[in-house]
């Protein structure tokens, strides 16, 4: 599997996910992004098939520059869909850059410094509350003061982790806050700009098909090149057998699986598509492809967060800050390029696979 489908810049990887759509025969829809940039700032989103057909719909770049590879994985499979003389009655819905801004700018964040997927909340009242021990872990996580290379941080987060354990840090830090505007995972105080993209829109993308599956491709959580598939569904489930037969029971974890992978967020974009289109067979997964440990991806996502409010952005601070977080969410190594692409086209397929056993 080539790496060729990388790019460099949200720009390139925007143009190559277009020109592959054209020449794959899809037709694509584009959603500005009104935000003050160098470069147009848009939702691509790409359709092929028939109106009303089983649909796979693949989403990248909900977390800005984890874009570089969901895109990737995008492109790959437009290339493949490309090359078939006679598809199957499958429809393919492909959302690019959900958060067009982080993934040019090399945040993980939007413009607002909101994580869009804590965005995704049914309830305003929701928007105004921060999980427990995250009051406490504010110093920490949020120094208002730009990254220095000086600062002891693994130490500080070993410290912190053998006085909380992990699994409740994860919990506490990366859940979704909304009371710390400037603060990691912040969820905001209303739909954002992208937000309300997929509210307006995603009746329109899904048409009249009644059997979705959606697959959310995300990077920078579990073992390196290897993935997960998160579920919003828990363990008790009665769709749990299907995910197992369709991606296997290895690789598929319940939303409530003790000491899992994963933590329970609050606003997560594929929790309200399943629930928006709850009267229909819909089946969601957050492929999770792994890239560093814990630490040194929680530290990326620090010194990048402090760089963008408290840094010149000609300093080295910053430009370094921004070169570490883009490695921990898409390495430059060819190798995991090449199995997370791989990986990634692997999943869609078993998808397109199991939609014929949607009931």
């Amino acid at each position: 599997m080539s790496t060729n489908h990388f790019s460099s810049t949200f720009t390139q990887a925007r143009k190559r996910f277009k020109n592959a759509a054209h020449a794959a025969g899809a037709t694509i829809s584009s959603y500005q992004i009104d935000v003050e940039s160098e470069q147009e700032l848009a939702i691509d989103v790409a359709i092929l098939g028939e109106e009303g057909a089983p649909t796979i719909l693949i989403s990248s770049g909900v977390h800005g520059v984890e874009g570089f590879f969901g895109s990737a994985v995008q492109c790959a499979l437009l290339n493949q869909l490309n090359q078939v003389s006679a598809r199957s009655n499958v429809r393919y819905v492909m959302i690019h850059s959900v958060n067009p801004f982080g993934f040019s700018q090399l945040r993980r964040f939007n413009e607002d410094n909101v994580d869009l997927n804590r965005n995704f909340l049914s309830n305003a009242d929701h928007y105004n509350s921060a999980p427990d021990g995250y009051a406490s872990l504010n110093g920490f996580l949020n120094p208002e003061s730009p990254p220095s290379k000086f600062e002891p941080f693994k130490l500080k987060a070993l410290w912190t982790i053998w006085r909380n354990g992990l699994q409740a840090l994860k919990q506490s830090v990366a859940g979704g806050q909304y009371q710390y505007p400037k603060g990691l995972f912040f969820g905001g105080n209303r739909p954002c700009k992208s937000t309300r993209v997929i509210y307006d829109n995603c009746d329109a993308w899904i048409g009249s098909s009644e059997k979705i599956i959606h697959i959310d491709l995300h990077s920078g959580l579990g073992d390196y090149a290897s993935y997960k598939l998160f579920l919003a569904e828990g363990a008790e489930s009665k769709n749990l057998g299907w995910y197992t037969d369709a991606f296997g029971a290895d690789c598929v974890e319940p939303l409530d699986q003790p000491e899992g992978t994963a933590y329970k967020a609050t606003g997560p974009f594929g929790e309200w598509m399943q629930k928006h289109f709850t009267s229909r067979e819909y089946r969601f997964v957050a492929a999770e492809f792994g890239t560093y440990d814990v630490i040194r991806v929680l530290g990326a996502i620090r010194a990048e967060n402090r760089a963008h409010h408290y840094s010149d952005k000609t300093s080295s601070a910053y430009k370094n800050a921004k070169a570490e977080l883009l490695e921990c969410f898409c390495p430059s190594d060819a190798s995991w390029r090449r199995q997370v692409t791989e990986s990634g086209l692997k999943i869609i397929f078993q998808a397109t696979q199991a939609l014929g056993n949607l009931e």
